[in-house]
């Protein structure tokens, strides 16, 4: 319906190569989101991640840049550092006892503030940020292979990874038990402290695969690459059918919303649009799937009630 709709008003938005260059623009949003539907699943949230983006992005620049690292070898740092500034946010969840919305929030200032005061050691502005990376780096996010857009083949990829994670291991399982029920997980001898910390270290490692993505894309290493990406993050997650209360999502329901997002971003933009009012869109996405969840969950809970 999205796609016959804004290819009504655009013909263009019905080639396919159009549709197959579109996913430069969702992919990273993407990407995050899969590992995000891991978090929600346990009841979580984070929301840090957009900044957490930026830093691997600057991360990688400074190490490549100024310690002389090898371009490969700073993006194996990058997504190092991503798992562990996750690992820290699910720490402080999971073992100190802070509320998952106030931590997060918490350390993605200090993640953004530690971009712009690594930013400041190579002497460059934030606007501007490191560039001059090598074409190697820059072809993961221009390349093609068997005619597919680098973007696509890295969203296939990390779908089958994180489908067979969460839907096909014994980890998976728990990760949705502590969703549903944290105390009957303990009693079973689950560690949910652990898996909510492993879940926010896994979508640490989601923003630093994102912020490689856009730095390749851009071919430009700044601190606010990630900067509007974690609203477009949540809704993708949401209207993919994961709970947002947790216990329940699914990774390729967060796939197709991931796209449709995507699509519609695109379809608004080729429409005249201006990408400043593409959020009022999505904003509007998040709320209408919200409610329209909360609202079937209300009519299964009277149902129920009836019944007994």
């Amino acid at each position: 319906m999205e796609i016959i709709i804004f290819g009504m008003i655009n013909h263009r938005f019905l080639k396919v190569k159009v549709l197959l260059n579109s996913a430069n623009d969702f992919v990273t949003v993407a990407i995050i989101a899969l590992f995000m539907t891991f978090v929600i699943i346990t009841g979580g949230i984070d929301i840090s991640v957009g900044a957490i983006v930026g830093f691997s992005s600057v991360v990688m620049g400074l190490t490549w840049q100024e310690l002389g690292l090898n371009i490969w070898a700073a993006v194996v740092v990058a997504i190092l550092v991503g798992a562990i500034c996750g690992a820290f946010n699910g720490y402080i969840i999971a073992y100190v006892g802070v509320q998952a919305m106030v931590a997060t929030l918490g350390t993605s200032f200090l993640y953004a503030g530690l971009s712009l005061v690594i930013i400041g050691f190579t002497g460059m502005s934030p606007a501007e940020g490191i560039t001059g990376f090598p074409d190697a780096f820059r072809e993961l996010g221009h390349g093609k292979f068997l005619g597919l857009p680098s973007s696509v083949i890295i969203f296939l990829i990390l779908i089958i990874f994180t489908y067979i994670l969460l839907h096909r291991t014994m980890y998976g399982r728990r990760v949705f038990l502590c969703g549903i029920n944290p105390e009957a997980a303990k009693f079973s001898g689950i560690n949910t402290r652990l898996i909510v910390l492993s879940t926010h270290a896994l979508v640490g490692v989601g923003a630093a695969i994102s912020g490689m993505y856009i730095t390749s894309y851009l071919s430009s290493s700044r601190a606010d690459h990630g900067a509007a990406l974690t609203l477009a993050i949540i809704t993708a997650v949401v209207l993919g059918g994961t709970s947002i209360t947790g216990g329940e999502g699914s990774v390729i329901g967060t796939a197709l919303a991931s796209v449709i997002i995507g699509l519609m971003t695109l379809g608004l933009q080729m429409a005249g649009l201006s990408t400043q009012y593409v959020g009022i869109g999505i904003g509007l996405l998040l709320i209408i799937s919200v409610s329209i969840k909360s609202s079937l969950n209300d009519v299964n809970i009277k149902a129920l009630f009836k019944k007994t």
